[in-house]
């Protein structure tokens, strides 16, 4: 049985208690893994631009392509989900993980990089993360906003401990047996994987889309066939494909949202330009505090700062966003928040010293655990739930496609102008000017919203009418959650 096959409603024992609390826990080991390592890259830089004799942009690309394959593989993942169920996923995933960062250590060129711990690890930790994500689902539904709460913490626990490891092992051993030992602690996915066993639900609870459903008319269209046609005839068998083929793209890829829905259409190209930015201090930040006279181990300290401060700080920041006070405002605590991620740069460029950099790190993790925390809650907030699951499609691959272009590029400008400082206007550039488009723009689309709603209200009659402030809040009816489900995160 697959898990997509196991996502009923049915009151089976499993949920919500016994071994949902093994697999939540293996969830958040599971994030550590896969989303809080790329943090740790930046700390191999100068080492790998000194072994491949390679500039800053092209060093650049390893961790781009690892982060941006990490955010843009979920469709992949949630195909395999459906087809293979979430355990299966985690253990491949945990298995190309270990194998890429093991033939990473073999590598002579930099470009073999990007294939190996770029392409491959960055993909297998999609797998891994998505699909642990997903099958939290499956397994709690009274406390799945908590279960996803306390998974989110392996993140912030990956940010603290995976740059500190890797500046031992980095000064007892070199980067390439230290790439060989990330190999063998990465296939602790499967481990993971294997702990989230798929549920066995009682019998009749399966989900109707468990099941093929024949499409209405289908088989009045086959009757209508002109001439007696069949319906394996060549010419209706590409017709049959390119309609499959669009559905698919439908479900995963929502252009039609991004089409009809003007704040999904404001919020996506907002946070893809934030993606520009948004990573650059993660890659660049240790390489600058070195090159500034920062001491190695102090310089990877400042990533685990960032990491440690999110532990507390990002679920509060989602205990307070869920309060009914901000209901329909929280893209504005997003924008905040990512406002203030841009402004904090601008204390790097004021100066470079441990104690500056560390004040730098206190502020932008703050900010960080608020884009972190709001970025998929105000997806959901603009966004049917029913149709979630493929506006998310759309929307991680556009962030995917920034992330993978903004460090290269960076890296090309700090090579021509041989100066640190750019790496954060260009951040604090992006950032601002997303945080600004993305809360203006909702401001105006509110008040269009209010003055049309004001205008039907004066339409209809008065006492079949009744004004309300448009919430984007999901309704409370009982339904299942959707069959595959894949959610990223900051």
């Amino acid at each position: 049985m697959s898990q997509g096959e196991a996502a009923g409603r049915g009151t089976a024992k499993p949920q919500d208690q016994g071994w949902a609390w093994m697999v939540l826990l293996a969830a958040v080991v599971l994030q550590g893994l896969t989303l809080g390592f790329p943090c740790c890259i930046g700390i191999f830089f100068t080492d790998l631009q000194q072994e491949f004799q390679a500039s800053n942009s092209e060093t650049s690309w390893f961790p781009s392509i690892m982060v941006a394959v990490l955010h843009g593989g979920g469709p992949l993942c949630s195909i395999l989900v459906k087809r293979f169920g979430c355990r299966f996923v985690v253990m491949l995933g945990g298995l190309l993980s270990g194998l890429g960062m093991v033939s990473s250590s073999f590598c002579r060129s930099i470009s073999q990089l990007y294939l190996t711990a770029g392409l491959i690890t960055g993909l297998g930790s999609c797998f891994s993360f998505q699909a642990g994500v997903t099958v939290l689902g499956y397994y709690f539904v009274r406390w799945r906003t908590l279960a996803n709460a306390v998974a989110s913490t392996g993140v912030s626990l990956g940010f603290t401990l995976w740059p500190l490891l890797s500046q031992y092992l980095l000064d007892e051993m070199g980067w390439r047996n230290t790439f060989l030992i990330f190999g063998g602690i990465l296939l602790n996915c499967c481990v993971c994987g294997a702990i989230m066993r798929p549920i066995q639900l009682a019998s009749g609870s399966l989900p109707q889309s468990a099941k093929p459903k024949e499409e209405p008319g289908s088989r009045a269209k086959e009757e209508q066939l002109p001439n007696g046609a069949s319906p394996h005839h060549p010419t209706l068998q590409q017709h049959t494909k390119r309609t499959k083929c669009f559905q698919m793209l439908q479900k995963y890829l929502a252009f039609d949202i991004f089409c009809q829905n003007k704040g999904y259409q404001i919020y996506t190209i907002g946070v893809t330009w934030m993606m520009m930015g948004f990573a650059l201090p993660h890659v660049y930040l240790v390489p600058y505090a070195i090159h500034n006279g920062v001491e190695e181990r102090k310089a990877a300290l400042l990533i685990s700062i960032i990491g440690f401060i999110n532990i507390f700080i990002r679920p509060l920041t989602g205990l307070l966003s869920g309060h009914r006070v901000f209901t329909g405002r929280r893209i504005y605590l997003f924008s905040l928040a990512v406002l203030l991620c841009g402004l904090s740069n601008f204390i790097c460029v004021i100066s470079a010293e441990f104690s500056v950099l560390i004040l730098y790190c206190v502020i932008l993790s703050i900010a960080m655990s608020g884009v972190g925390a709001l970025t998929f809650q105000v997806l959901m907030d603009v966004v049917e739930m029913d149709r979630f699951s493929s506006a998310l499609g759309l929307f991680t691959i556009l962030e995917s496609t920034t992330l993978l272009i903004g460090p290269p590029l960076t890296g090309l400008l700090v090579d021509i102008t041989s100066d640190f400082h750019y790496v954060f206007y260009t951040s604090s550039f992006f950032l601002i000017s997303a945080a600004l488009f993305m809360g203006l723009s909702f401001c105006a689309l509110q008040k269009k919203n209010k003055l049309r709603e004001a205008s039907k209200a004066h339409l209809d009659n008065p006492s079949r009418y009744q004004y309300s402030e448009m919430s984007t809040e999901p309704k409370a009816v009982n339904q299942s959650p959707p069959a595959v489900e894949y959610i990223t995160s900051i």
